[in-house]
């Protein structure tokens, strides 16, 4: 199943990671941005906001849409966009989940996040945007990104909103319900 059933009360449908969580919020949206070198960008006076460090991708070839629960092949891309970005677990000061609130995605999500981060996966804060603005399909990876960037520059982790009674099965620090001001540096996005 992959869209709620709460269009009645589209404000409070989106609820990745907790139990009663039904599906996703069809939405639409996208961001733009200017990705250059740096030295580029420096000579020309640009402000620069954030710096794409590393990346990485996988595919699962188990089915379209369907995932394995042991997060395997995210945990994977994780593991390769850190070393890529010389980054060291104990960096990474917040994780943009994917989140997008099904009961599928979001378990296999967390079990990516123990096994890519180990230890560290229960220190650092993990948050859904997707419980505020929906997921755009194509569009949410550029809308992700952007909050990642707000999130460096304001120092502030976006919540998890609709977070009430988090899943047992997703029980890492997904920052239920309100912002949390603390330094951000390195953010992993998995949107």
């Amino acid at each position: 199943k992959a869209t709620t059933t709460r269009n009645y009360d589209p404000e409070h449908a989106s609820r990745p990671f907790d139990r009663s969580r039904d599906g996703f919020v069809l939405a639409e949206g996208a961001a733009v941005f200017v990705l250059e070198e740096y030295e580029h960008a420096r000579r020309r006076g640009a402000a620069i906001y954030a710096e794409v460090a590393g990346f990485a991708t996988r595919c699962n070839a188990y089915h379209m849409t369907g995932l394995k629960a042991d997060g395997r092949e995210m945990a994977e891309a994780i593991v390769n966009a850190l070393a890529q970005a010389r980054t060291a677990l104990d960096s990474v000061d917040y994780v943009n989940a994917h989140g997008s609130g099904t009961k599928q995605n979001d378990r296999h999500e967390t079990a990516a996040f123990k096994r890519a981060l180990g230890e560290q996966a229960r220190k650092i804060p993990v948050s859904s945007i997707k419980s505020m603005v929906g997921h755009s399909l194509g569009g949410i990876g550029s809308v992700e990104i952007a909050a990642s960037v707000l999130a460096i520059c304001n120092n502030v982790v976006p919540p998890t909103a609709n977070l009430h009674e988090p899943d047992p099965e997703c029980d890492l620090d997904y920052v239920p319900i309100t912002a949390r001001e603390m330094p951000v540096d390195t953010i992993l996005t998995v949107g």
